[in-house]
Parts: structure tokens; sequence; C-alpha cells
């Protein structure tokens, strides 16, 4: 009898901890989430994955770093403007 007192009462400690588990992960889910200052916006990043997947549809498939907007494309329109300045020798 003894055996089976402590086994229903370790199973009842066993429900009661995972009740209680329970209850403190959903009340952590009902929480705003925080926000750092200089963080990113969640909704800004939505809107930008959004405009970036426009522009990756448009490149060319044979250049995945541009794709991934990590190296510019080969076939892009734009014109860049270098300016080389030659500087004097260091004096030693």
């Amino acid at each position: 009898m003894q055996r089976i007192r402590v086994a229903t009462t370790g199973l009842a400690l066993v429900v009661l901890l995972i009740t209680i588990a329970s209850a403190i992960f959903s009340s952590v889910d009902r929480q705003a989430p925080v926000e750092a200052i200089g963080s990113s916006k969640p909704d800004v990043v939505a809107n930008m994955t959004l405009l970036g997947n426009s522009v990756a549809a448009q490149a060319p498939q044979d250049e995945p770093l541009a794709e991934l907007g990590v190296a510019p494309s080969r076939t892009s329109g734009e014109v860049v403007n270098v300016v080389v300045v030659e500087q004097p020798p260091a004096p030693r």
C-alpha cells in the first residue's frame, strides 16, 4: 500500500511541475518583445526583404552572390566613377 501511495504522490508532483512550467512559459509568450535602442524593427526588415526579393528575381541566375546582395552584379547598369590619387612615398 505504501508503494502505491509513493507512486501516486510522485505522479501528482510530476503533473504539478509540468503545470507550473506550462504556466510560466505561456506567460513569457504573451509578453511584448523587447526592443533595444538602435535595434532593427521587424516591420522595416520585413519590407526590406520584400523589396530585396523583387530585385533578386531580376538578377541573373549565374551570380549567387549578387542574388544574395553580398556582391554587386556584373550586369548592373550603374556607372561608378573611381578617382585614383597617387600619394608620395613615405619618408624614411
